[in-house]
Parts: structure tokens; C-alpha cells; sequence
């Protein structure tokens, strides 16, 4: 998907020659992974508290790309409450949800067996402590992934965790455990998680409700790959003809 050239973008990587060994696009492009069972996903309010300040440092040569960004997530910018949540949603789009995808369709296309998921539940200690605009933020997963409700060590809960947090805790344990020892999250008693395929299902993963969806923010993915491109391409060429 479009890179920002801003280098405060970007993660500094290491092309080392042994554990990398050329850029990533470059091996998503030519299919050269290891084809082992791959598992990836995102939770739905990735961009709340991370990054917030970075998306202002885009260049100025950026400007118009940022506008036609911006248009599409938060239109006119006369609604305040759009505003907010717009924002949250493109840092989580760009900085999470877009390269999540794009490393499922790699690994995907590359022959591995892969499992994408989109997490909804923040646990209640962290619900008491937040806006309630928030839903489920960045790492909020680890509490029922690893097992948070049933620690046994040094640390110490104030209040136990609801029971139905604890049933949510173990279903997620199950699943992440299952994929570790297998290569599927797939169990007794658990939902059925498909694999990632052409028809692009994953996993919706709530307390209440976990279940199989198709196309993970289809239109926002539509609007990056294709339409966002089209745009930027148009752009140019309209400044080629201006300057000469």
C-alpha cells in the first residue's frame, strides 16, 4: 500500500543479508516466504493513544495526498465527533489494519495456511479508565490472550474479572494455544475459524460473539489499493501540465 516517504513513517529495517534478506515488498512480491501456518490481525481502535502526533509531520510536498486522506476519513472536517473518530480510524487503518492485510494476502498467495482475525473486546479495568468513544485498542488483546484473569503471581488484580471476561479469556487462550502447538486455532468447542482465502474470511472475535466475516474493512482497502493511486496519479499529472 502508499508509503509515506517522511522517515518518521517508517521503522527503521535492517536488510542484513541473513534474517532479511532483501525488502519486504520486494518478498511479498516474489512470493519468497516460508510457507508455515501464519496468523495475524488487528483490534477495532488501533489508533486511539499511538501515533496520533506523527500523521501532523507529513512534508509539505505531501499536502495534497494528506488532503485526499483526509477527505475520505473525515470529509469536511465540520463534524467534530467525525473528526475524532475518523482520525483514530485512519491511524489504525494505515499503521495496523493495511499491513496486516497485505502480509495475510502474501502468505496467503505464497501456499502458507493463514488465520486473520479482527479483536473487539477491552477488558472492563481498561473501559473504566478511558473515553467511552474507545473500543478496543492497541494490544488490549494480551489481557485474554495470555490469560490476565487467572494470574497466580506477584501480580495482583483489584477486582476479579467478570466471569464472562473469564469464559472470553479462555475461549482466546484455546484458540492462540491451538496455533501454536497445530498451526490451526481450530479446537473442540470453539467456532470454527477459517482459513484465509480467495473468499477473504477471518475471525470476529467479541465476548459475546465470536464469528466468521468476510472482506476485513473491504471499503477502505478499496479505497487505498485503487482509489487513493487513481487519485495521486491524477494530481500529478494535473501539476505536470501546470508547470509547463
Amino acid at each position: 500500500y502508499y508509503s509515506f516517504k517522511n522517515p518518521n513513517l517508517r521503522y527503521p529495517i535492517n536488510v542484513d543479508g541473513h534474517f532479511l534478506t532483501k525488502p519486504v515488498p520486494e518478498l511479498f512480491q516474489t512470493q519468497q516466504l516460508l510457507t508455515v501456518p501464519f496468523m495475524t490481525g488487528i483490534n477495532n481502535h488501533e489508533g486511539v493513544f499511538f501515533f496520533s502526533y506523527i500523521f501532523f509531520s507529513i512534508q509539505p510536498e505531501a499536502a495534497a495526498i494528506r488532503d485526499l486522506i483526509a477527505n475520505e476519513y473525515i470529509g469536511s472536517g465540520e463534524d467534530r465527533i467525525r473528526n475524532r473518530d475518523g482520525f483514530t480510524e485512519l491511524l489504525g487503518d494505515f499503521f495496523f489494519t493495511f499491513p496486516a492485510i497485505k502480509a495475510a494476502n502474501a502468505h496467503r498467495d505464497a501456499g502458507a495456511d493463514v488465520y486473520l482475525y479482527e479483536y473487539h473486546y477491552a477488558p472492563k479495568f481498561l473501559q473504566k479508565k478511558r473515553p467511552s468513544f474507545v473500543k478496543c485498542d492497541h494490544a488490549d488483546e494480551l489481557f485474554s490472550v495470555l490469560g490476565f484473569c487467572f494470574t497466580t503471581t506477584h501480580v495482583k488484580l483489584v477486582d476479579a474479572c467478570p466471569e464472562e471476561e473469564e469464559e472470553f479469556s479462555r475461549i482466546m487462550m484455546s484458540y492462540w494455544g491451538n496455533f501454536a502447538r497445530t498451526g490451526s486455532p481450530n479446537g473442540d468447542g470453539l467456532v470454527e475459524w477459517p482459513k484465509y482465502g480467495a473468499e477473504e474470511r477471518y475471525m470476529s472475535l467479541d465476548v459475546k460473539e465470536q464469528t466468521s466475516r468476510q472482506s476485513l474493512k473491504k471499503d477502505r482497502v478499496i479505497f487505498v489499493t485503487q482509489t487513493l493511486p487513481e487519485r495521486i496519479r491524477d494530481h500529478e499529472e494535473n501539476v505536470g501540465r501546470s508547470e509547463l
